[in-house]
């Protein structure tokens, strides 16, 4: 394998999991719901694919199990702030904070136990083509069920009559709900989803990325999804994208520092979260654009009328 071939494996395994959590919380948003403890279902996620792999000796019942756990985690906060109509950013924090707090303690017993890696899934023939084969169709099943996640969101959301039910929720609930669409019941499959999928993003850091349970290491990506979900406009193709990108960036740092440059490891470690804050100043300096494509209703709390 050439070091070309190896940096872009790296990429690529370094940005599934943005993209997927990011997809998650696109749909969530734009039902109108803002889900700040993406951190924390994506932690909680880790911990029980971890946790499922090992107990059951497979990795594919590990990727189960992160779903579940993700999807589980996020009910809390669709009880709490659709339900009860608590404040949605205070208790997205919230989550964070507990996800990071009970999944140190859930993984305790696990620290230090080798994990159980997910193996690839060659597709026949095309993974024969030179560089891009073993690159794109030699990989594990989330790989590939993070490009299915794209399309099928996009045509969802774009394509598909429960779609602009989801979206027309996201922009003004009031009105969804007088033309008869369940908001709640809308947003609380929308919430469950988008914790499916930082579920399944904990689960390629726990059994891909780095097959072995390290408490945090989800490592700040969930807020880096936050940021990247405004940086795509609400668009799934551009969340793809920007995904791939702030990979990039990650895995820059790691291969300046193997390289040797006469560069601060701090200063390289901080480059994915400092591309983050240069991105949401562009996305300022553009604000009429994000405007456009925000939904008019995201974090606005809905109470139907008895």
């Amino acid at each position: 394998m050439s070091m070309f071939e190896a940096i872009l494996l790296t990429v690529i395994t370094a940005s599934t999991p943005l993209v997927i959590a990011a997809i998650g919380e696109l749909v969530t948003e734009r039902s109108g719901v803002l889900n700040l403890g993406v951190e924390g279902m994506m932690i909680m996620g880790a911990v029980a694919a971890f946790a499922g792999a090992q107990m059951s000796g497979s990795p594919y019942i590990g990727i189960v199990s992160g779903i579940a756990g993700g999807a589980i985690f996020s009910l809390l906060f669709a009880f709490l702030t659709l339900t009860l109509v608590a404040n949605q950013v205070a208790t997205g924090l919230a989550l964070t904070l507990l996800g990071l707090g009970a999944s140190g303690m859930i993984g305790e017993s696990y620290v230090s136990i080798p994990g159980i890696r997910l193996g690839n899934i060659p597709i026949p023939l095309l993974s024969d083509i030179p560089v891009i084969g073993p690159v794109l169709f030699r990989q594990d099943l989330i790989f590939y069920l993070s490009i299915a996640l794209v399309i099928g969101v996009n045509w969802f959301l774009f394509r598909s009559r429960a779609g602009l039910k989801l979206r027309a929720i996201g922009d003004s609930h009031g009105s969804a709900h007088a033309l008869g669409i369940k908001v709640i019941r809308t947003r609380y499959l929308a919430v469950m989803f988008g914790g499916a999928c930082a579920g399944l993003a904990g689960a390629q850091l726990s059994l891909v990325y780095t097959p072995q349970w390290v408490e945090n290491m989800s490592a700040g990506r969930g807020w880096i999804t936050l940021a990247l979900v405004v940086f795509a406009s609400w668009r799934p193709w551009r969340v793809f994208a920007g995904g791939y990108l702030f990979g990039a960036v990650t895995i820059l740092q790691l291969h300046a520092q193997a390289l040797g440059l006469g560069i601060p490891s701090q200063f390289l470690s901080m480059l994915p979260y400092a591309a983050t804050i240069v991105v949401l100043v562009i996305i300022s300096h553009n604000r009429r654009t994000t405007l456009m494509n925000t939904p008019a209703s995201l974090g606005k709390a809905f109470v139907p009328e008895r």
